[in-house]
């Protein structure tokens, strides 16, 4: 490999939200990966850096062609300039859409468990989460199709925010999926605002479909928010884009992003996501392959040493998901008591909402000395 992805990085004392912990603690929590950026985005910084003046940045024509270009590449997806805005984060993109798509008292529909800000995007706007919840059978989820027209034929439904591909479950969503949640929120009036931030990190020779890819509906309904930053570790950089190919629905989005003072670029912003998409593939490449073997390792460890947990068949994303249920207890007194007991930090999926409370999420997107440094831990805890 081109690129060390088993490099141990000291992030302690670092102003590191994840790493903010005891000395004995292990953080696996947070969707933050524990690898070196892209040599290449770092050399883009700095040059920047070098050049020792910070003022008002632009959007130039570069950053849309660094985004187009890659889409297509990538995701055999056609994007014009015109639709894609400038945004500080994915966060920011939804919240600032919530705000300027619906109206206080109305409903959002997400799909849990998911994603926790997505509830805090809505509710601390004053709205209300209609919760779509998966189906979970045989360590598997599927969209609730039937439950789905229900709390989206209620009248005071205008948005639903969709999770492309899905986390924490690690699902990647089909066409024949994504074309029917389109077509029903078509029927009822609703706009979709599909969060798609984890789309390039997938399993080798797996790809994810972008939502407004699937059909005319899909594109005229979309709002898409897209970033390089889970993607390439660069989320402190605090730089997205939201692509909305539907004109009248673009000119709202842009009003309420700009409204919100959140569509303008800090001096790095623009240069790293440029350097990622244009010179970042082979180490994203490379990197993919090495969160599938860890992926891999993890499959084999609880496969031998922890039977009782049912580890979630995972196609996208470095974040696996733990079915605990056979432990009889809830997740939040679970993750508390394994890192009272062993200094291992994971999230708990109540978080998330729907079926949560019997999950754990486990970020893997580590150095492998580290990922099995968890894995003993977690050994330890259940063994016990």
């Amino acid at each position: 490999m081109a690129y060390n992805f088993d490099e141990i990085v000291n992030r302690r004392n670092t102003e590191s939200y994840k790493w903010d912990i005891k000395e004995n603690e292990l953080p696996m929590w947070v969707a933050d990966m524990d690898f070196k950026a892209a040599p290449e985005i770092m050399e883009a910084l700095s040059n920047k850096l070098n050049q020792g003046v910070f003022g008002y940045a632009i959007v130039p024509d570069e950053w849309y062609d660094a985004y187009i270009s890659w889409w297509q590449r990538r995701h055999g997806y056609i994007m014009k300039k015109e639709w894609l805005m400038f945004c500080t984060g994915v966060i920011p993109a939804i919240s600032s859409t919530v705000r300027k798509l619906t109206t206080p008292a109305e409903k959002v529909v997400i799909q849990t468990p998911v994603y926790n800000n997505f509830f805090n995007s809505v509710i601390n706007n004053g709205r209300f989460v209609l919760e779509n919840k998966l189906i979970y059978k045989d360590g598997k989820y599927e969209m609730d199709f039937c439950d789905l027209e229900k709390k989206l034929s209620d009248p005071q439904t205008t948005l639903m925010i969709l999770c492309n591909p899905h986390n924490p479950v690690g699902k990647i969503w089909s066409k024949e999926e994504l074309l029917k949640v389109g077509e029903l929120c078509k029927k009822y009036h609703v706009n979709v605002l599909s969060d798609e931030i984890h789309c390039d990190i997938t399993d080798p020779g797996k790809s994810y479909i972008p939502f407004a890819s699937v059909s005319d509906t899909c594109r005229e309904i979309s709002v898409t928010a897209i970033a390089p930053t889970k993607t390439f570790n660069i989320a402190g950089l605090q730089t997205s884009a939201i692509s909305v190919p539907d004109e009248a629905l673009r000119n709202r989005v842009n009003r309420g992003i700009n409204t919100d003072e959140v569509a303008e670029p800090n001096s790095f912003a623009v240069d790293a996501a440029i350097a990622a998409f244009e010179k970042g593939e082979k180490w994203l490449d490379e990197l993919r392959d090495y969160i599938y073997n860890n992926k891999m390792i993890v499959k084999q460890y609880f496969k031998e040493n922890l039977k009782d947990i049912t580890l979630i068949e995972s196609e996208a994303t470095y974040l696996l998901w733990l079915d605990c249920s056979k432990t009889g207890m809830d997740s939040t007194r679970l993750a508390a008591d394994i890192r009272r007991k062993t200094g291992l930090i994971l999230s708990p999926g109540g978080i998330y909402g729907g079926d949560g409370d019997s999950f754990l999420r486990f970020n893997i997107a580590s150095p492998r000395g580290m990922l099995e440094d968890g894995l003993k831990r977690l050994g330890q805890y259940f063994n016990k």
